[in-house]
């Protein structure tokens, strides 16, 4: 009687898990592990309770680090959220601007003093070939990005 119960109980739990969405793309980092989409708009609006929590997003490569290939800019709708990753554990491609990509990590939060926000913004102007302005004013922010651990790059 038990492995007739066991055997039921087993396929209905099985019966209840959904398999996870299959994406193809170029693989980078780890192998992705979430099914559920976050959107970028979601962490944005409320990003205190997202920081720490590991989330699955999806969107246009807008920019990527041209030094290092160590982080990339992810548009969804109108929002753009950051994804860093160990420099040299995982590089972007150039080629993936104009692409889209899903990201797994967690998010994070920086917090920067003026002196610092304004080292970061001198730091991304030096990556990407552009002109910093050390006239500029620059006050202490808060940056929310995602940890990045895996992606894969389509398109």
């Amino acid at each position: 009687m038990k492995p007739l119960v066991l055997a039921i109980a087993l396929a209905a739990t099985l019966a209840s898990c959904t398999p996870a969405p299959a994406f193809e793309g170029d693989p980078y980092g780890e192998p992705l592990t979430l099914s559920e989409i976050t959107d970028v708009s979601t962490i944005l609006a409320s990003p205190d309770e997202w920081v720490g929590r590991r989330v699955l997003i999806e969107g246009e490569v807008r920019e990527v680090c041209e030094m290092m290939g160590c982080w990339m800019d992810i548009q969804a709708k109108d929002e753009l959220i950051q994804v860093k990753v160990a420099d040299g554990v995982i590089v972007f491609p150039i080629s993936a601007r104009g692409r889209t990509a899903l990201v797994e990590g967690t998010v994070e939060a920086l917090a920067l003093s003026a002196e610092q926000a304004m080292a970061e913004a001198q730091h991304r102007a030096e990556e990407q070939g552009e002109v910093f302005d050390p006239a500029a004013t620059y006050a202490p922010q808060t940056i929310y990005r995602i940890q990045g651990i895996g992606a894969l790059i389509r398109g």
